[in-house]
């Protein structure tokens, strides 16, 4: 009997995250659409509606004429049944934002790092700074979760441990450092590449691919990788790291302590070292973003050569993704990714058509992000997001 009980909650469960997750990703709809859409019986799905009007999480969105019946009415997500934080733990700076349900940005706070080995605490010190400012006088019991995207491997354990060598960062609980600063919200932590990863293939340029690599370029590399719609983690949730396979064996020296790493060719620290090896009076900067820049833009002959060295690299880098994964769709994001992609698409597409193999390559589309720079805040509002919809109430 027991058995039997659990059987049926968990169905009615399944359920609420079914129609749940449609609305949110497609709604409005009416309680018709709902049904044909998910196969469940009307009566299901009327029920379950019913239940999730009753404690918010859904609204009525307006009516729409029936052939020749009572008007349906129509259904979304309530975008005020609670408050999302997003943060972007960059190698430069600290961003916050606050999204409601229906994922608009409601406020941002942005901070810069002293330092491009930053302190543990003091990151998380400007978290919460970041979080506090963000939430204003929202009433904690409003806030869903709190999602944070980081540099490094992120180990999903009981603590969440960040491995960010490239950084100085072994093994921290960025998760009980806040909890220690007094955060008591839903905490979810992600690598950087990965929360990038699922804000695209939701709302940007991976949407309606089954297979894809979504890949992060900043000062940092990394991907996230799409099999068969789901992320591939790994053993140890530290796939993804393709900033750290080798393009040139005995190449350059790579943060990490390797050599001939892609980042240390196609990173933003990479391409602005090399540039600085040909341009020797080159002031060092304090802002990477602007440096970027006026390289992209410097129109000089050894600028010209460094940018056609980084479009082959990347594009050698993305000819490998191509052999490894096989995907339907790469898509090329981060800060520094769509600075070179804007300028340089045609270049990295046809290095990878060189280094990958024929017929994968001829399968696969080379795109840039479509939600912009800070796209990683947004993905990381969705990590608990993700688990709203999954459990269909708060987590």
């Amino acid at each position: 009997m027991e058995v039997e009980r659990a059987t049926t909650r968990d169905m009615r469960r399944r359920n609420r995250s079914t129609l749940l997750s449609e609305l949110f990703f497609r709604g409005p709809l009416s309680r018709h659409d709902l049904s044909r859409i998910t196969g469940l019986s009307a009566a299901t799905a009327s029920s379950v509606t019913g239940e999730l009007l009753q404690e918010g999480l859904i609204i009525e969105a307006g009516q729409i004429d029936s052939d020749g019946g009572r008007p349906r009415v129509l259904l979304r997500v309530n975008p005020d049944f609670g408050r999302l934080v997003g943060a972007d733990v960059g190698e430069t700076g600290v961003k916050v934002e606050l999204f409601d349900l229906a994922m608009h940005r409601l406020a941002t706070v942005d901070e810069p790092l002293p330092s491009s080995r930053p302190d543990p605490e003091a990151v998380a010190g400007q978290l919460l700074a970041g979080i506090r400012e963000v939430l204003g006088g929202t009433d904690p019991a409003d806030v869903i979760g709190i999602g944070i995207g980081v540099p490094g491997t992120v180990e999903q354990s009981d603590p969440v441990r960040v491995h960010a060598p490239t950084i100085g960062w072994r093994g921290i609980s960025l998760d009980g450092l806040l909890r220690d600063g007094g955060l008591t919200a839903p905490l979810f932590v992600e690598n950087g590449a990965k929360s990038l990863g699922q804000a695209e293939m939701w709302f940007g340029a991976g949407r309606g691919a089954a297979n894809a690599v979504i890949v992060l370029v900043g000062s940092g590399v990394g991907a996230a990788v799409i099999t068969n719609g789901t992320l591939y983690r790994g053993a140890s949730s530290s796939a993804g790291e393709w900033g750290h396979t080798t393009v040139v064996y005995g190449g350059r020296q790579c943060r990490c302590g390797a050599r001939g790493c892609l980042e240390a060719y196609v990173g933003a620290e990479g391409i602005l070292d090399r540039y600085r090896q040909v341009k020797p009076d080159l002031v060092r900067g304090t802002d990477e973003l602007a440096d970027v820049a006026a390289l992209i833009d410097a129109g000089t002959p050894e600028a010209d050569a460094i940018l056609s060295e980084t479009a082959g690299m990347l594009g050698a880098g993305i000819g490998n993704l191509v052999n490894l994964f096989n995907p339907e769709r790469v898509v090329l994001g981060g800060w520094a990714g769509l600075a070179l992609g804007a300028r340089l698409l045609p270049q990295i597409r046809a290095a990878a058509g060189e280094q990958a193999l024929e017929h994968p390559f001829g399968q696969v589309s080379i795109e840039l992000c479509e939600l912009g720079p800070d796209a990683v805040a947004f993905g990381a509002a969705t990590l608990p997001m993700a688990e709203l919809l999954r459990r269909a109430s708060r987590p």
